[in-house]
């Protein structure tokens, strides 16, 4: 039965050469022996290639459109048509896009940048208040203590790239059914870093750095919120043969308060006040991030009453404003009253005058 290397490629019968190159070029990449390792890939990528080669050929696509079949004695390469023989598939994502050395596991690792890693740090509502200095130990790569990040055991060691010439790139020209190509790719010998390790670093096997605890010391600005992230610049991962580092996230989490709850850069807190104080009024001690300070609780206070004391919250993250805290006294109601202490109650009961327009009044008019 004849092939239908039009279904193979996936296009119509009047498909143009351009469309069969983007054709050829899609399915190439993708049924590759050395990106797809189904046990199916490499046979699909071969009939992909000899589908090409005939609908690529003026002459063989025209045979093939008469008779169903092509001359296939041309496939050598002696009749105009593409030469297989000498094609090196490994090649071809240099031919078409250039950026694919090291497929197979024949090129070499490109110098690069350290990668960037994130840290979460837990500080307290103080810390935040009053800024601090947290040391912390993060397991990361860090410069070979040994060769200092070139990745060779001596300067001798490090030669320029026979193959570029310490150019980093190379030219090649290729053949294909759509002819000559020529494409500046990156060097496969040396990675695109224009130079080759004789002999590498024994500690760290040519990478220019090794595993170790790194020890950092961070400094937390005052008035930081959940979720802050703070850069370290060059904190980071170190680069592969002397690269530059990457840098260390550091994110803020903040642990609740047992006395305050934050709103923004102003803190609220509950105080309790006995009912005594609440009639006849009384200053009381109440927390504060600084310390303990006074309050004056005026007589007849109501329970949950909302004091704002000015300046006593956060310090802003941009700016040296800070904000306010908010006091919300509670009233105690005492339990367990002894005989007299009830009498006293009742007896109070009795000569407090109510509001002219009392609970009743208010709510049913």
């Amino acid at each position: 039965m004849a092939k239908d290397y039009y279904a193979t490629l996936g296009v119509n019968k009047n498909a143009s050469k351009e469309e069969i190159k983007k054709a050829y070029k899609k399915l190439a990449k993708q049924y590759h022996p050395d990106i797809n390792k189904d046990k199916d890939a490499e046979q699909k990528f071969k009939e992909i290639n000899e589908a090409t080669a005939v609908l690529g050929d003026d002459k063989k696509r025209e045979q093939y459109d008469r008779f169903g079949t092509a001359d296939f004695q041309g496939f050598s390469g002696q009749q105009g048509g593409f030469d297989f023989s000498g094609f090196d598939f490994d090649n071809i994502f240099d031919m078409f896009g250039g950026g694919f050395s090291g497929f197979g596991g024949r090129g070499r690792r490109k110098q690069s940048r350290g990668s960037d890693l994130q840290y979460e740090i837990e500080i307290s509502l103080e810390d935040t208040a009053l800024g601090a200095k947290k040391n912390i130990v993060i397991p990361t790569s860090v410069v070979c203590t040994k060769c200092q990040g070139r990745g060779a055991e001596s300067e001798s060691d490090i030669h320029t790239c026979s193959s570029c010439r310490g150019a980093g790139r190379v030219t090649k020209t290729s053949r294909t059914p759509f002819g000559m190509f020529q494409q500046t790719v990156i060097c496969r010998d040396c990675g695109g870093e224009g130079k080759e390790i004789k002999n590498p670093c024994p500690v760290c096997d040519g990478e220019g750095r090794e595993n170790k605890n790194s020890r950092i010391e961070v400094n937390i600005p005052q008035g930081v919120h959940d979720g802050t992230q703070l850069r370290l610049s060059g904190k980071g991962e170190a680069g592969y043969q002397g690269a530059s580092p990457g840098d260390l996230y550091i994110v803020i989490r903040i642990k609740e308060h047992e006395i305050f709850e934050r709103k923004g850069n102003n803190i609220l807190c509950s105080v309790p006040i006995s009912i005594t104080q609440a009639i006849l009024g009384a200053e009381i001690e109440v927390p504060t991030i600084g310390g303990k300070v006074d309050l004056d609780i005026p007589k007849g206070t109501q329970s949950h009453t909302l004091f704002k004391m000015k300046g006593k919250g956060l310090p802003d993250l941009h700016s040296a404003r800070k904000g306010d805290e908010y006091v919300k006294v509670i009233v105690e109601t005492p339990k367990n009253l002894t005989k007299k202490q009830k009498d006293l109650v009742i007896e109070l009961g009795k000569n407090i005058k109510m509001e002219k327009k009392g609970f009743f009044e208010r709510v049913f008019g």
